[in-house]
């Protein structure tokens, strides 16, 4: 489901502080002869356009394949196969109304995607080099615990505010940042000048400007929705370094304090190769990497009313409503 956005803001890089990943593959595709990278009249990669990151790359790689970092041509082949079959699911299921409503979505509103990363990396996550993200620390799994006590104290949706950010079409569930392919509108907008760099992401439609004159941070007072970005150049690559999240906006389980770094890299005509590093003491004893190779699409991404026509937070309250009603007549 690609609605994408039409707007004239569109969408920024962002890459990450890891092994030169996008430099290698950078160097690679200029000794395949690849087309050369377009550049902007001020001598910058042109990153501009419509992207996509959905593909079917596991974003931790599966444990039986140890640190096997790419897969064959073989191995891609047969996941974009089971991709497929995945995405017919609801030939032959069960019908009716019951079912449809246990579902959510059918499948065909889905859009994961059935490409595998055009890089055949075994995993979105590159590092560390088991391809899986580090494990948190006492102090991560002692803070989610509580937030999981206070959510069951609170009930799933005694107001909308105990409904996530997404559900409430605040911010996109796949958006970031970083951002990462999920069930759909894998699409990003990127729109470049000298001075800036907006990355529109299509997932509720949110764009985050990024400053590349030198400014500072934004005081820690101020924690956007998105973080404060502040973007320069390393050669060819735009490295773009988040701080100031919000503490209502916390990327899986992360403390305000993330530092973020994100690198765009554009690796020819058709592709972009997005890295990102996250580096939080408090919530993994090391910073870790993913890689996510993007696909440029022809044309621009329209927008994704989230609210318009949206039935879903109603009908979620009127729900929880109905069955403490229930609950409560069936009480002795």
């Amino acid at each position: 489901m690609r609605h994408r956005l039409i707007g004239s803001i569109a969408v920024i890089a962002t890459l990450v502080v890891v092994p030169s990943i996008g430099q290698t593959l950078l160097a690679q595709s200029r000794s395949t002869g690849k087309a050369a990278v377009p550049r902007t009249p001020d001598g910058k990669p042109d990153l501009q356009g419509a992207w996509s990151f959905a593909n079917v790359t596991p974003f931790e790689r599966p444990s039986e394949l140890g640190e096997k970092t790419t897969l064959t041509e073989a191995e891609a082949q047969a996941l974009e196969e089971q991709a497929a079959a995945r995405n017919k699911g609801d030939e032959g299921r069960q019908r009716g109304t019951a079912a449809d409503v246990g579902r959510a979505y059918n499948d065909f509103w889905y859009d994961r995607g059935t490409r595998a990363a055009s890089t055949r990396q075994t995993s979105i996550v590159v590092d560390p080099p088991n391809g899986r993200v580090p494990a948190v620390t006492a102090e991560a799994q002692e803070r989610a615990s509580t937030r999981a006590a206070a959510r069951k104290q609170r009930g799933p949706a005694d107001g909308p505010e105990d409904r996530s950010l997404g559900e409430r079409c605040i911010l996109g569930f796949n958006a970031g940042p970083p951002f990462a392919p999920s069930a759909y509108n894998n699409n990003i907008q990127i729109t470049q000048t000298k001075d800036y760099v907006v990355v529109m992401t299509e997932m509720v439609h949110d764009a985050r400007i990024v400053p590349l004159d030198g400014r500072k941070h934004l005081p820690t007072s101020v924690r956007p929705w998105y973080g404060d970005s502040r973007g320069h150049w390393e050669g060819d690559t735009l490295v773009v370094e988040t701080t100031n999240f919000s503490d209502k906006n916390l990327y899986r389980n992360a403390t305000p304090n993330l530092k973020l770094v994100e690198k765009f890299s554009r690796l020819d005509a058709d592709t972009l190769i997005y890295e990102f590093t996250l580096n939080d003491p408090a919530t993994w004893a090391v910073p870790w990497t993913g890689r996510v190779p993007l696909e440029k699409l022809d044309g621009a991404i329209y927008e994704y009313a989230c609210h318009e026509g949206n039935l879903g937070m109603e009908g979620i309250l009127k729900g929880t409503r109905a069955d403490e009603a229930g609950a409560g007549a069936s009480r002795p």
